[in-house]
């Protein structure tokens, strides 16, 4: 495998740093968690994570402004979804480490 350059290198750790400062934020994770299984409503992803209204609303802006989740309209209701492929692999990732069943602590 050839080495990478180190401006190569320098981005991807940057991309790498950026999408992990992400992931740092338990609100964040638990509302990426939700999405990772299927499109979700502001609704069901507060009923789901019990997060607060106006975190929550937060929290989605800030995946929003990064681009890892998209929305569509679908009459009163806006659908949130992965829209970041690195995203959605990393959380089946962490599903698989640390939420499946017999995952080890």
């Amino acid at each position: 495998m050839p080495a990478l350059d180190i401006h190569s290198l320098r981005a991807h750790a940057g991309e790498a740093v950026s999408m992990l400062k992400l992931l740092g934020n338990e609100d964040r994770l638990l509302l990426l968690c939700q999405m990772a299984e299927c499109e979700r409503t502001v609704g069901e992803l507060q009923a789901l994570t019990g997060i607060a209204q106006p975190t929550l609303s937060q929290q989605l802006g800030v995946l929003r402004r990064e681009g890892v989740v998209d929305t569509r309209r679908e009459g009163k209701f806006i659908w949130y979804h992965l829209a970041d492929g690195r995203a959605l692999d990393l959380m089946q990732h962490i599903h698989r480490l640390f939420c499946a069943k017999g995952a080890q602590a």
